[in-house]
């Protein structure tokens, strides 16, 4: 029997040293899953704190890997690259990695999927419009591109980042 490869849209962001920890975060996730395609890489203002600009993007891949294991590879990479968890919600980050869409599941154990702030930030709704426009949002039924367009764009500032990858040999 083959196992069929989930879709899967992962977000990544780092406001500490955003170069090198959104290079070792875009590696770690090249090993992990396979024919990862990148958005463009977007700066941003923190959210919910005063803090240093973000990079952020939106990553597609494909995997066998389950909801569960695909969570605990994200938390792992976090962790590999300095991740500090603490009890502020919103706190300067090494490397976040959300997991955004797992196919067009729809769940809320172990994590709430599709994530919620896909509808309510401009740094994930933006890359996802770019990465995967024609893309219906599993709850929602807009695609990706037409949410972006209803946006209110003057509530979060964002540009785009002066960065490349950096990709490691696997």
């Amino acid at each position: 029997m083959q196992l069929v490869p989930h879709f899967i849209l992962i977000s990544v962001g780092s406001n500490i040293d955003k170069a090198a920890n959104t290079d070792a975060g875009l590696n770690g996730l090249n090993k992990a899953f396979d024919g990862i395609q990148l958005s463009p890489v977007y700066e941003s203002e923190s959210v919910g704190f005063k803090g240093d600009t973000f990079f952020n993007l939106v990553v597609s891949a494909s995997t066998n890997k389950s909801i569960a294991r695909v969570c605990e590879i994200l938390k792992q990479i976090e962790d590999e690259n300095g991740r500090v968890r603490g009890s502020e919600k919103f706190a300067p980050r090494t490397l976040d990695l959300d997991l955004l869409t797992y196919d067009d599941t729809v769940i809320d154990n172990p994590i709430v999927l599709p994530r919620e702030e896909i509808l309510y930030n401009a740094f994930v709704l933006r890359p996802l419009a770019d990465l995967v426009p024609q893309h219906m949002h599993p709850l929602v039924k807009k695609t990706y591109q037409s949410l972006w367009q209803q946006y209110d764009k003057q509530k979060q500032n964002l540009w785009v980042a002066d960065y490349t990858w950096s990709k490691t040999k696997t």
